[in-house]
């Protein structure tokens, strides 16, 4: 008899097939966000747990999950959706996806740097309003990439293959991060000891942290008087790094030129001064949204339930 699996979104048809051929699926059919009361309900009688980073899986959540449950697998890299002593304090096994976001994100990143560097939403908005007069010297002049300063905050797997695009456009590579990555890891990206001298040198910063207490709107007023006037900041990681509020007003007053960001604190429902800021290039969370990341991250997240269910270790185990 096949083990219960309630998996809380829609995933990709091949993600969806292996999950049907090795379980009972209790299936999200109409892919409606489901409430924290709907998971514990559903939860009764299944076995394990595929959320993904929009189920918040907070100690009250855990705490009311029955007694069966002792999996959960995430469709995400991000955890900072679940709480995991609590989940360690009832005996619940957590795993995430950590491998198939790598490029795909990278990619993103990269389109930020660009779309904010060429100002590509204010051309694709005149082309969409109807509004483009012609071709003139002077209109939406942006940068060049190339000899630019990139600083990458946070060197992991995405940071690093986010430096290996960016060399691709000859720009000078910079990063932080809480320790020093290998010297065949960093093909000649500098290595800052501070986050405050990544900052001082960074005419474009890309933030690919993880949302960490540490790191928690660390994008604020502060971080931002010490870049270089008219910097530009990307980020592709969480939306409760940055400060909006702080962001928002060094756009509106040239303290920075862009900013390009495909997260958001409280998204969708985000800061609503961005929609008004033409100096932004706004994307709706697309860093894993390739069927070759989601697909992966469906398998690695099934890869843990198989293993846990099975006895063994997550091989993408968080607690």
């Amino acid at each position: 008899m096949k083990k219960r699996l309630l998996i809380t979104r829609r995933l990709p048809d091949a993600v969806e097939a292996r999950a049907n051929a090795d379980y009972d699926v209790v299936q999200n059919e109409d892919d409606h966000q489901m409430t924290t009361d709907e998971i514990v309900e559903k939860a009764t009688d299944v076995d394990a747990l595929l959320i993904t980073i929009t189920d918040k899986m907070r100690e009250d959540v855990i705490m009311a999950l029955p007694e069966n449950i002792k999996t959960i697998s995430t469709f995400s890299i991000g955890f900072d959706h679940i709480d995991l002593e609590a989940a360690k304090a009832r005996g619940i096994k957590v795993g995430n996806a950590p491998h198939g976001v790598t490029v795909a994100t990278a990619e993103i990143a990269m389109l930020l740097i660009l779309g904010s560097a060429r100002r590509a939403g204010e051309g694709e908005q005149m082309i969409r309003t109807k509004s483009w007069p012609g071709w003139a010297p002077l209109q939406l002049v942006g940068q060049r990439l190339d000899g630019k300063k990139l600083g990458i905050f946070g060197f992991g797997k995405i940071g690093r293959a986010l430096a290996q695009r960016a060399r691709g456009f000859d720009m000078e590579i910079h990063y932080h991060d809480i320790v020093r990555a290998k010297p065949e890891d960093e093909h000649g990206a500098i290595y800052h000891e501070t986050l405050d001298s990544l900052l001082s040198i960074s005419e474009f910063f890309s933030i690919n942290a993880p949302s960490l207490p540490e790191t928690r709107y660390f994008f604020n007023k502060e971080a931002i008087e010490k870049m270089p006037q008219g910097a530009v900041v990307v980020n592709s990681a969480r939306g409760d790094l940055v400060k909006d509020d702080d962001l928002i007003a060094a756009l509106k007053s040239g303290r920075l030129s862009y900013a390009g960001l495909d997260v958001f604190a409280g998204e969708p429902a985000i800061n609503e001064a961005y929609y008004d800021l033409p100096n932004t290039f706004l994307l709706p969370h697309l860093g894993s949204a390739a069927i070759e990341a989601r697909n992966q991250m469906g398998f690695e997240a099934l890869d843990n339930v198989d293993a846990a269910l099975d006895g063994k270790d997550m091989p993408f185990g968080l607690t």
